[in-house]
C-alpha cells in the first residue's frame, strides 16, 4: 500500500484532502508542513498533501518557500476544498464558551475568524499551533484549561469536542487549495479524471535583470500565444533585498508546442525557467464517491 503524508494530527483539513485525492493510501500525519515534505524525500511516505493557498489569506508561504528552497518535488495534483471553521470546546464548557481565556488554532484559521473573535471573544488570548487539528487535540488533552479551538467538525468528532459556535469564519467563500507532491514525474492517475478535467502547469521564472519592461516581456510570451494565466506571484529569492522570482500558473496542460515555445523564448531573453508540475485540478465535488459529507464522516 502507498503511503501519503499530511499535515496532522488526524482530523485536519489536509487529511480530508489527502483522503479525497488518494483514498487508498495509508495516511501518515506529520507535525509541520516541512516535516511532511521531508518525509517524501526521506522515503517515509510515497507522496504528500500540503496546503498551498487560501481564498481569504492567500498563499501559504511556508509551503511555497520550503518547496522552492529546500525540498523541490513534482506538483502532481490539486484539489480545492471548502473550509468551514467552528469554535470547539470540551463538553463541560459548552455553556460558558464565551468566557474562554485562550483560543488555539493555526494562524490562517485565526485570521479567517477575525471578526468573530473581536466580537465575541475580544479578551481571549490567541495562541498559534501547527494545524487546526493540533488545536483540537490540545483541547482534548488539556480539558482543565479554560480554552477553545478553531477547527472543523472532523476534528470535533476525532477528539470528542463540542461545536460551541458553527461557521465562525468571516467569509462564506472560504476555500483552500491543496497540492499532492511526489518524487517522480509520473502522471497522476485517478478514476475521477475525465475529458472535462482541467489541468494547470506551474512555472518558476527568474528575470534576467532588473530593467524596465522585464516582467512585461515575460507576460508577453504567454499573451501573444493566447495562453491564459490563472495566477502570478512574486516571492523573494532570499539572495538580497529586492530580488524576486515569479511563480506562474498556466491554465493548461503541458503540451509539446506552446509551453515549450514559451520556455525557449524566455530562456532566450535570459530568464531562468523551471516547470514545477503539470497536473489535474479537482474541486471537492469532482471526486466521484468522495463527497464532502462522506469524507467528514470517515476521516477519523
Amino acid at each position: 500500500m502507498e503511503k501519503v503524508g499530511y499535515l496532522g494530527p488526524k482530523g485536519s483539513f489536509t487529511e480530508a484532502a489527502a483522503k479525497a485525492l488518494v483514498p487508498n493510501d495509508e495516511r501518515i500525519p506529520f507535525r509541520s508542513i516541512p516535516d511532511t515534505m521531508d518525509a517524501v524525500k526521506e522515503g517515509l511516505v510515497n507522496r504528500a498533501v500540503v496546503p498551498m493557498e487560501n481564498a481569504i489569506e492567500g498563499s501559504v508561504n511556508i509551503t511555497l518557500d520550503y518547496f522552492i528552497h529546500h525540498q523541490r518535488m513534482n506538483m502532481a495534483a490539486e484539489i480545492v476544498a471548502p473550509i468551514e471553521q467552528h469554535l470547539l470546546v470540551s463538553p463541560s464548557r459548552m455553556s460558558s464558551w464565551d468566557k474562554v481565556e485562550t483560543v488555539y488554532s493555526h494562524p490562517h484559521a485565526i485570521a479567517q475568524c477575525h471578526h468573530f473573535l473581536r466580537k465575541f471573544l475580544p479578551d481571549a488570548e490567541l495562541s498559534y499551533v501547527n494545524s487546526t487539528a493540533a488545536a483540537a487535540k490540545y483541547i482534548q488533552e488539556n480539558e482543565i484549561e479554560n480554552a477553545a479551538a478553531i477547527a472543523n467538525d472532523i476534528a470535533a468528532d476525532a477528539y470528542g469536542l463540542e461545536i460551541a459556535q458553527k461557521k465562525i469564519n468571516d467569509y462564506e467563500n472560504n476555500r483552500t487549495r491543496f497540492l499532492l507532491l511526489t518524487n517522480d514525474e509520473a502522471p497522476f492517475e485517478s478514476k475521477a479524471i475525465s475529458d472535462r478535467t482541467e489541468y494547470k502547469t506551474t512555472l518558476m521564472i527568474t528575470l534576467a535583470s532588473d530593467y524596465s519592461g522585464a516582467l512585461h516581456q515575460v507576460l508577453s510570451a504567454f499573451s501573444w500565444r493566447k495562453i491564459n494565466l490563472s495566477k502570478i506571484e512574486s516571492r523573494p529569492t532570499k539572495t538580497g533585498l529586492g530580488n524576486y522570482f515569479f511563480i506562474i500558473d498556466v491554465a493548461m496542460r503541458k503540451d509539446n508546442v506552446l509551453i515549450p515555445a514559451v520556455c525557449e523564448e524566455l530562456i532566450a531573453l535570459g530568464c531562468g525557467v523551471q516547470v514545477l508540475g503539470s497536473y489535474p485540478c479537482f474541486s471537492w465535488e469532482d471526486l466521484s464517491g468522495f463527497k464532502k459529507e462522506v469524507i467528514e464522516k470517515e476521516a477519523t
